[in-house]
């Protein structure tokens, strides 16, 4: 596993400008699996700035992703980790995936490295003696609350619970999925077995509620009880939704029947919009409870769509993007991106000092890794000391300016097995780099080259074409790999496989 080296206890340099109970309080909202284009919001642009409408924005019903994309900013190139657990981990740490090692999704029992994974990636999960961000915020007076999904360690390991992360309350199974959304069948994660039936779910049991309605009932039972212990509330929202299996909500199944989809697009649909329901159940409750001026709302999927519409690396889940989650291609690593504060007033204090723009397509790039240093800039808390932090804060990039001080970058290291086997993938501006080790025949890796300025759907390799600038980015890549003691696949004799041409 990935060591990690700290100087203990680590030091939180702080200079709150806020006293105990003035600071803002914190949503960040996650749905599991869900891609770009799962939405009725237009996230594309047509390259003026302008929202470009495609079909999937027509066939998603998504009104209060709408309303929060109109009372803030959205991100037409945000992008996360393909898989769920190295995108959640870099949300918690700010870090990227070959810093955290946390480089594929955490198989709850058996080690999934694959075939010719590394031995060090960090199947335990994150350190949990690190700074991550819940333990940030608890040490600045925030009540810290996790609801829904973690899937940040093995079942047994130092990580498998938030609870030993940072927050102070857990709802529901930290890493197992359920068996059914329906509680009236089996929320736990096997129907014969309770034994992983999520925590403080108990009561729900034969309830007619669908998982993604429950998980919204609770977390605002834990605002409410927030508001009454007089603290300020860190809530991640994390659900389960609108992950596999995909299970009808007939609540919403009307609208898209005899539209010409499978069923299982269809029960994707119905999840979609439950989600978007939950969202909005939040800000109605925000509002009603008179907090939500005080409140950033911060909604994101955790990596590209896992949409039952079509093969995985074609332009069908995420069209037009191309691939879907655990690809190497756009539609495998862009995700929704959307910040707003619960209601506008441009004279509440907290957004007079964060202030948000309204109604705004943000077309710089964004990262999930931005996160943690964006509330430490909302909060005045200086970064951790001795330790090293990937994204950036979106301070600038929220009002819908451009930072001219960010560097343009994003390495997403991927050496296993999923729908895309044992790459790198590395953005540099317009140009996106895709390193193949083909450990099977480690002497002849080979590598994609695309310029998304002019082939924002990776339809064009340029590879061959463009020798110095492949050769150019290789070197950079292997440049940030080798400064984040990456891991690396192996091959058949257990060496390490470094990116070369």
């Amino acid at each position: 596993m990935k060591k990690y080296t700290f100087l203990f206890p680590f030091i939180l340099s702080t200079n709150i400008i806020y006293g105990a109970t003035e600071k803002p309080n914190i949503i960040i909202f996650l749905v599991d699996d869900m891609g770009l284009m799962d939405t009725s919001v237009p996230f594309i642009t047509d390259g003026k700035g302008n929202a470009q409408v495609y079909p999937l924005n027509n066939w998603y019903h998504t009104i209060n992703m709408e309303r929060m994309a109109q009372q803030g900013v959205r991100f037409s190139h945000f992008y996360a980790q393909s898989l769920s657990s190295p995108s959640r981990a870099s949300l918690i740490t700010g870090q990227t995936s070959a810093r955290h090692g946390v480089t594929n999704w955490i198989n709850a029992i058996n080690n999934n490295k694959g075939t010719y994974g590394p031995n060090d990636w960090s199947w335990n999960g994150v350190d949990p003696r690190a700074p991550l961000l819940p333990k940030v915020l608890k040490e600045n007076g925030y009540k810290t609350i996790h609801i829904g999904k973690s899937h940040l360690g093995r079942i047994g390991s130092p990580s498998d619970q938030p609870t030993k992360l940072g927050y102070d309350v857990q709802v529901g199974y930290a890493i197992l999925g359920p068996h059914s959304y329906l509680a009236k069948k089996s929320l736990g994660y096997n129907v014969d077995n309770d034994s992983f039936y999520p925590c403080g779910l108990e009561k729900y049991k034969g309830k007619d509620l669908f998982l993604t309605e429950i998980l919204t009932i609770e977390a605002k039972k834990q605002i409410k009880q927030a508001q009454q212990e007089k603290k300020p509330f860190y809530l991640y929202l994390s659900h389960y939704a609108v992950h596999a299996p995909f299970c009808t909500d007939q609540k919403y199944v009307k609208r898209y029947e005899n539209q010409d989809k499978a069923d299982k697009a269809i029960s994707y649909a119905t999840m979609i919009e439950g989600m978007d329901r939950s969202l909005g159940d939040i800000f109605d409750f925000l509002n009603e409870t008179g907090i939500a001026e005080n409140t950033l709302v911060l909604f994101i999927g955790d990596n590209g769509s896992d949409a039952p519409l079509g093969e995985p690396k074609g332009y069908t889940s995420s069209s037009p993007l191309r691939g879907k989650k655990g690809t190497e291609y756009e539609g495998g690593v862009r995700v929704p991106f959307m910040a707003c504060w619960g209601k506008r007033n441009p004279q509440n204090k907290f957004q007079k000092q964060f202030p948000i723009g309204e109604n705004i397509i943000q077309e710089q790039m964004g990262t999930i890794m931005d996160i943690y240093p964006t509330l430490l800039s909302l909060l005045h808390i200086e970064k951790p000391k001795n330790y090293n932090l990937d994204g950036y804060s979106l301070k600038t990039q929220l009002t819908g300016k451009i930072n001219e001080a960010r560097k343009n970058t994003f390495l997403m290291h991927f050496p296993h097995e999923h729908w895309g086997n044992y790459f790198t993938t590395y953005l540099e501006d317009n140009w996106k780099l895709i390193y193949y080790y083909n450990p099977e025949i480690p002497n002849y890796p080979f590598c994609e080259l695309y310029d998304l300025s002019k082939d924002p759907f990776e339809v064009n390799n340029l590879a061959t074409t463009h020798s110095i600038k492949l050769k150019e980015m290789v070197t950079k890549m292997a440049a940030e790999l080798e400064t984040m003691h990456a891991c690396y696949p192996v091959d058949n004799n257990g060496n390490k496989l470094k990116p070369h041409l």
